[in-house]
């Protein structure tokens, strides 16, 4: 009876959960993160790393009680640790592996990234790490994500998860501005630059 169990719990973390699971998880999260008057993003978390470096010497921006934000700091050391997991264990069988359509696999090779069916994509090989270039594409993308959360209010997982569930108009803006821009980025822009 235990190894039955045992069998039918590895089959239901190994796959994919469905949305009428993962919904709820998220949606019960977000009540109670509202319950407690707390709110969620991951951006947040730079200012708090920062605030505990010594940034507030720096600048008023980093000036923050930065133990009472140790609490969203878990979210992302979970994050690691669940990618960790979900990599190392989780995945590695044909059925576990992303699916991807067949135009898709095709879109992505012509911008060069090394993909095949049902894998991961790779990083695009024009990013070689040994390269000054590849480096400031990288740091220049990593400054312009960082000025847009900072510039916007929030990042993507603040206004889409908490912002929303909060009802905020900026952050339903915001969330289609995101939309717009990822799919002009994806669309326009990348296949100009590369």
């Amino acid at each position: 009876m235990t190894l039955a169990f045992a069998t039918q719990v590895q089959e239901f973390v190994s796959q994919t959960w469905p949305w009428y699971v993962a919904g709820p998880i998220i949606a019960l999260t977000m009540f109670l993160l509202l319950y407690f008057g707390k709110e969620f993003g991951v951006s947040s978390n730079l200012r708090t790393m920062c605030s505990i470096g010594g940034a507030g010497k720096v600048s008023d921006f980093f000036k923050i009680d930065w133990k009472n934000q140790l609490w969203n700091m878990t979210f992302v050391v979970g994050g690691l640790i669940g990618g960790y997991i979900a990599a190392n264990f989780m995945s590695g069988s044909e059925g576990n592996l992303a699916h991807i359509s067949d135009a898709t696999v095709a879109d992505l090779q012509a911008l060069g990234m090394d993909v095949k069916q049902g894998a991961i994509p790779m990083v695009p090989e024009f990013l070689n790490w040994n390269t000054a270039s590849s480096w400031a594409i990288l740091l220049s993308g990593g400054f312009l994500v960082g000025f847009g959360a900072r510039y916007g209010g929030g990042c993507t997982s603040g206004h889409a998860i908490s912002g929303l569930s909060n009802l905020q108009l900026p952050s339903l803006i915001a969330v289609i501005g995101f939309f717009i821009g990822g799919l002009a980025m994806t669309f326009l822009i990348f296949p100009l630059i590369f």
